[in-house]
């Protein structure tokens, strides 16, 4: 038949521990979550499904058609324009995603005859950009500018630097400083994600290109989602002027896509005004994923030392004491990697057993993600924590106590 060949792939999944499910979640889910990537905890702020609630009265359900023809409304333009001069860029384009925005953002920018030199460590979407691109793609090893030194020196032609600011999967922060010094020494753009950067880094949240003062530079253009720290959906791209304009009438995903729906676009908007006004959750975001990091990796001691005597009767004149210890039981830190945003990322010691950890979190009222092959580029799969500006204290060490009690 047809398909027959799905089966024995499925199985060979199956026994690797790499099968995938989806698990719809209820309204009112009572797992404490460290799983998403809501990082400010905006999602379900009332001012922000007020904002959404409000566009889709004013606006409708959807955009209705691409942005090209009736899906920008008046609130994408204020959206863009608030965005753009919040992270410091002359101007900004909305898509739908942020998948999205970094096909258009790679593949735009990326003619016949270009380089693009693309971080090993970078995201599934900055990976099929280049992919889909015209140009020629050279992946160097991760966070490694001197690899993208010896890549640039082999080409004449237009060439961009690709690169996640920080990187989903370990939270590691890239030396942007660096990458933007290499390129500058070529004359080759910097293309930067600040996925998971904007709304945790920089100056009240202002993103990872904000911190590195590289932000409204003429030879940077950063991508952001609105799905993590705004709460919302969708993506865009950020960056001079004219290379938004350049986007409008080359990038496939915008012209072909149905715009950004306005109830999402509203939610952005109002988390967007929200953190101008609150730039302190993003401190809080960077604090508690410290703190995650801190009592994950720390040895533990299980049960406290105590001597205990009692003193049982035997005649009138007469007893025994005994001596009851209690000896200390530790458990050695688990190897996680120093967050530089709002992931920490605990190695597990294999897929198998990451799956099975990940699942007793769940019965244990905690959610936690779990990242297994392909989605990591170094095969080593991880239990990948999110760190909220949310989350009490109690809460963390709930989190903690979790994580610890079922590692395999």
């Amino acid at each position: 038949m047809a398909f027959d060949w799905i089966d024995p792939q499925r199985e060979l999944r199956r026994r690797s521990g790499l099968l995938r499910s989806l698990r719809p979640r209820p309204a009112g889910d009572p797992l404490l979550d460290l799983a998403s990537n809501d990082y400010l905890g905006l999602a379900r702020h009332p001012e922000v499904t007020e904002g959404a609630a409000r566009a889709a009265r004013t606006w409708g359900g959807g955009a209705t058609g691409s942005r090209l023809v009736t899906g920008s409304t008046e609130l994408h333009a204020e959206l863009e324009r608030e965005l753009a001069a919040f992270c410091g860029f002359e101007a900004a384009l909305v898509f739908s995603s942020g998948y999205a925005a970094n096909l258009a953002a790679v593949t735009a920018l990326a003619p016949h005859g270009s380089l693009l030199v693309s971080d090993a460590g970078n995201h599934a979407s900055l990976i099929d950009g280049c992919r889909l691109a015209r140009g020629t793609t050279h992946v160097v090893p991760h966070a490694a500018p001197e690899a993208v030194r010896k890549a640039l020196r082999t080409h004449d032609g237009p060439a961009v630097v690709v690169s996640d600011t920080v990187f989903s999967v370990d939270g590691d922060a890239a030396p942007l400083a660096a990458l933007a010094a290499v390129c500058r020494e070529r004359g080759a753009g910097l293309l930067l994600d600040d996925a998971h950067g904007l709304g945790v880094l920089g100056d009240g949240g202002r993103g990872a290109p904000h911190a590195a003062g590289l932000a409204g530079a003429e030879d940077v253009v950063a991508t952001v989602t609105l799905s993590k720290s705004l709460g919302s959906q969708g993506g865009a791209v950020l960056g001079p002027a004219r290379v938004i304009g350049h986007l409008v009438d080359t990038a496939r995903t915008f012209i072909f896509d149905t715009g950004l729906a306005p109830a999402a676009a509203g939610a952005a908007l109002a988390a967007l005004r929200l953190l101008r006004r609150e730039p302190e959750r993003a401190a809080r975001a960077r604090a508690v994923a410290a703190d995650l990091h801190a009592r994950l990796t720390a040895t533990a001691s299980t049960d406290v030392a105590r001597t205990a005597r009692t003193d049982t009767a035997r005649t009138d004149t007469a007893r025994t004491d005994t001596a009851r210890t209690v000896s200390v039981r530790t458990a050695p830190g688990l190897e996680a990697v120093r967050p530089d945003a709002a992931v920490v990322s605990v190695r597990a010691p294999s897929s198998v057993q990451a799956v099975r950890w990940a699942a007793d979190c769940r019965t244990a009222g905690l959610a936690v993600g779990c990242f297994r092959p392909p989605s990591v580029p170094d095969g080593i799969s991880r239990l990948r924590l999110t760190a909220r500006a949310d989350l009490t204290e109690d809460q963390v060490e709930r989190a903690v106590r979790t994580i610890r009690e079922t590692r395999p």
